[in-house]
């Protein structure tokens, strides 16, 4: 089965591998002692991640270390961009709004 980007971030568990590696690369051993759940779990979302793109396995010496494909988080940016551009249109509008409220006031 082909999984996509979303429904890759769409577990917290995984959420929180992404978050763990964006800021350094990191051995499978190391990631899990993040967390509660048994090192199998942990690699069956490190596969899930890595089947998605989003992150990439790289060899160094023995030991095998995740990093965090940028590029690919970049696809998720470009979709919630539309999002944001209304939310933030909305604000400008409520902004607009309880201006006029205030000014109504005094």
């Amino acid at each position: 089965m082909r999984r996509d980007i979303f429904q890759a971030i769409a577990d917290p568990t995984r959420r929180a591998i992404i978050a763990l590696i964006a800021l350094q690369a990191m051995t499978p051993n190391a990631i899990a002692d993040h967390f509660e759940s048994s090192r199998q779990a942990v690699s069956k979302h490190l596969k899930i991640l890595t089947e998605c793109e989003l992150i990439k396995q790289e060899q160094k010496g023995r030991e095998i270390f995740y990093k965090l494909e940028v590029e690919k988080m970049k696809e998720i940016d470009i979709w919630l961009e539309q999002f944001r551009k209304i939310w933030e249109s909305r604000f400008e509008q409520l902004d607009a709004l309880l201006l006029t409220l205030k000014n109504a006031k005094k």
